[in-house]
């Protein structure tokens, strides 16, 4: 049975290794192919790691094609949707933890709206912002985002895991309301955080859409809008749209790598719970 059981497990790590690398290929190809020439990319038979490496295109980008403007106003719509993410586990806590008059009917009312597609509502919110005066300017684009129904409804799931007793204790021994949020309640809430920090900041990242329909000045667009300019405007220039391309998913890997682990013990927790 352990000869048995030792070879199950080679095979499977086999298969995952195989299965991983597939998966793998067309970003590492996207990543090599980003160091490559002008003449390389279009060589044929192709080569797969670079002849003479070169960050040229990525100094493209920022040099000649505004990508920098566009980096920082994804930078802040990212900071803002952090913030917008506090104020949902707030939220969701709030409905979780504390009873008042019509809380079901409110958290009723949050759960129709996730029924509602975005497409859907984007009209009503564009004339809602233009009658405010804010179409064609970052609060425009931010405000529509910092409340999303199914973090809400995520988190407020996630807060019924939490002893009642808990808090209860911490209130006894003279605590405040929002003393017990940041130190016992964000602590505790860890893993599903990771969860959302890494959904709201792949959400936010690659938001493209709603900018591009708010915005009409290029000095609002976000990076999914100007690589989409990009590819337009560059079509046979393969290595540039291959920079843009891995410019954008870097960064959402880096953020996954680094919250993994809090998802990883999310998961652990919960199996140990059932």
């Amino acid at each position: 049975m352990r000869i048995r059981n030792r070879y199950s497990r080679i095979i499977i790590n086999a298969l995952l290794i195989i299965g991983g690398f597939l998966v793998a290929l067309p970003f590492i190809w996207m990543l090599l192919s980003s160091l490559k020439t002008d003449r390389e990319v279009l060589q044929i038979p192709p080569t797969v790691f670079p002849e003479n490496p070169t960050f040229q295109h990525f100094v493209d980008l920022f040099l000649n094609l505004d990508f920098g403007t566009y980096l920082m106003n994804t930078l802040i719509i990212v900071f803002f949707s952090m913030i917008g993410l506090l104020l949902n586990t707030m939220a969701g806590y709030g409905f979780g933890k504390y009873n008042f008059k019509g809380k079901e009917i409110v958290f009723a009312v949050v759960l129709i709206t996730m029924m509602i597609p975005g497409q859907v509502t984007m009209i009503p919110t564009y004339l809602v912002l233009n009658q405010m005066g804010l179409t064609n300017t970052m609060p425009g684009i931010i405000l529509p985002g910092l409340i999303v129904a199914f973090n809400i409804f995520l988190i407020r799931q996630f807060m019924h895991t939490i002893p009642d007793g808990l808090i209860e204790a911490a209130r006894l021994d003279g605590a405040g309301e929002f003393y017990i949020f940041f130190k016992l309640i964000i602590p505790l809430s860890k893993p599903i955080l990771a969860v959302q920090v890494i959904l709201t900041f792949i959400a936010s990242w690659n938001s493209f859409i709603w900018p591009l329909i708010v915005a009409n000045d290029d000095g609002l667009y976000t990076l999914s809008v100007g690589l989409s300019l990009l590819q337009d405007q560059n079509v046979t220039n393969y290595g540039l749209q291959m920079a843009g391309a891995a410019f954008m998913v870097v960064p959402i890997l880096v953020v996954f790598i680094i919250f993994q682990k809090y998802v990883i013990e999310g998961f652990n927790v919960g199996g140990m719970k059932e």
